[in-house]
């Protein structure tokens, strides 16, 4: 079973007469129980591509199954947890109001809801901060209790979308940190980021998006070279394939 399938997945937005091709022709598999880094720059497409398979954007042409049900099918939505870029969360709530509210969203039981809510906490390490409003938490806090949210439901696959950019280096271990552990608790990341060193240190495997193309996806020891970092490794990919059109 995959986790995430795309075939011949398109995005093209049209404004003022003019096409931009965010996504072209993207085929993709990851595989379950791994952390999968979909790499690239700026503008590359990542976020429409998380979009697309969360059913927040519809795509142009092409298909995608997440969990083997085709994107659309609303029974997927109790399998997969989400965290954008930028989460708006209530200022005025607590860790625990703020779980208890998602809890209730996905039905789940008191008594269960509010056992699970102290096991999320204990995670990604808020049980301290459980009473303190959200509005006092620092960015890397707010990732975390950003990620608690994601897990509420116990989901099979977590989307993250740049949950290490602007963090500092004690925020983005504690985040790192804990996406490691939602790995070993059996479950499937898909991330996208930027930031290549963090991404050599997480991901099982990676793709590569440049100007809405996948140009590479495999495990990531079978594309380095040992002596090689996925900086150089990116970097050397990107350069060669934009030269090719010139």
């Amino acid at each position: 079973m995959l986790a995430i399938k795309t075939e011949h997945l398109a995005k093209i937005y049209k404004t003022g007469g003019k096409e931009t091709k965010a996504i072209q022709d993207l085929n993709l598999e990851v595989s379950p129980n791994q952390i999968y880094g979909f790499l690239g720059p700026n503008g590359a497409g990542k976020t429409t591509t998380i979009n697309m398979l969360l059913g927040l954007a519809a795509p142009t042409t092409g298909t995608a199954w997440i969990l083997e049900k085709q994107i659309g099918d609303i029974e997927i939505k109790q399998k997969i947890g989400f965290l954008p870029q930028s989460p708006y969360f209530y200022e005025s709530f607590s860790s625990v109001e703020l779980l208890n509210f998602y809890g209730k969203i996905f039905k789940i039981p008191r008594k269960e809801r509010y056992k699970k809510i102290e096991e999320l906490l204990d995670m990604v390490g808020l049980t301290d901060s459980r009473k303190i409003p959200l509005r006092k938490f620092s960015r890397g806090m707010l990732q975390r209790i950003g990620i608690a949210q994601t897990l509420i439901n116990d989901p099979d696959l977590v989307f993250f979308d740049e949950p290490i950019a602007g963090l500092d280096p004690v925020g983005r271990k504690e985040v790192m940190d804990t996406i490691l552990n939602i790995k070993r608790q059996g479950r499937t990341v898909f991330f996208s980021s930027h930031v290549l060193h963090d991404a050599e240190t997480l991901c099982d495997s990676i793709g590569i998006l440049d100007k809405g193309k996948l140009i590479v996806s495999g495990k990531l020891k079978d594309l380095l070279d040992p002596k090689e970092s996925l900086e150089e490794y990116f970097l050397k990919l990107i350069e060669k394939k934009r030269g090719e059109k010139t």
